[in-house]
């Protein structure tokens, strides 16, 4: 089975209208195949402005992060269908920034799915461990602890519309980089605890690794078995190396 390439860029709190131009004028020109998506996920306010210049059908609107309500008294909060209004296709939800910083639960984190799923967005559900835990090599334990909750909320039949993007907390922003076999260990692993529950679906499910992904270290990352692409944060600002990033996942 051919799972889809994606490759997602989390811009977190950065970009301004100028840097959109930029890059929608760099991306919308290059030609890809159907099997490659590439997601841009601005700040909510620029979602809009991001919408309205991209012309290339391979590139997809994302945000990044969705209120696990329809509606209500939630100040600051954003639902899944207010997002279908613009033409926004991924959501990214439980970025290990989202669990530390703005204490996000696995419960929580389940409900945001289910409330994606249901507005027809594709949530890119973010995972990873410590590392303190991976040191402790707690790394599965604490992985199934953050899979399973989705699983029971919404059940396994429901991950083919899933992305899962695996992100070693260490990893993230650090300049550290999981090796490729040791990203390809962890997949794997994912793979078959989804396996475990359905092997048809879990087949199908594409795979993304995350942290500190760049240029130089993409095509070997890409080139693992049960990796099927990347979600990118510091990266994705610079249009150049996300361009290579792009072409590289495109190649492998």
């Amino acid at each position: 089975m051919q799972r889809q390439k994606i490759i997602a860029g989390n811009w977190k709190m950065n970009g301004n209208l100028a840097f959109i131009d930029t890059i929608t004028s760099e991306l919308n020109n290059l030609e890809f195949t159907n099997n490659i998506t590439v997601v841009l996920c601005p700040s909510f306010v620029h979602l809009s402005a991001l919408s309205a210049k991209i012309s290339n059908k391979n590139i997809k609107l994302g945000s990044q992060n969705i209120s696990e309500h329809s509606s209500g008294a939630f100040t600051g909060e954003t639902s899944a269908d207010m997002l279908n209004e613009i033409s926004v296709k991924y959501a990214i939800i439980g970025h290990s920034e989202r669990r530390s910083i703005f204490g996000e639960t696995d419960n929580q984190i389940a409900e945001k799915v289910k409330s994606a799923l249901a507005n027809g967005l594709t949530p890119i559900l973010c995972i990873g461990e410590s590392e303190t835990e991976r040191a402790q090599q707690k790394t599965e334990t604490i992985l199934s602890q953050q899979l399973q909750p989705v699983i029971d909320e919404i059940g396994i039949e429901k991950f083919k519309d899933v992305v899962i993007a695996y992100e070693p907390v260490w990893a993230i922003g650090t300049g550290k980089t999981a090796s490729p076999e040791m990203a390809q260990e962890t997949h794997q692993f994912i793979r078959q605890f989804l396996a475990n529950n359905n092997a048809e679906i879990a087949e199908g499910v594409s795979l993304l690794y995350g942290g500190s992904v760049n240029a130089a270290n993409s095509k070997e990352l890409f080139a693992q078995t049960d990796i099927d692409g990347g979600l990118i944060g510091g990266a994705s600002l610079k249009v150049d190396e996300f361009k290579i990033i792009c072409s590289t996942a495109q190649g492998s």
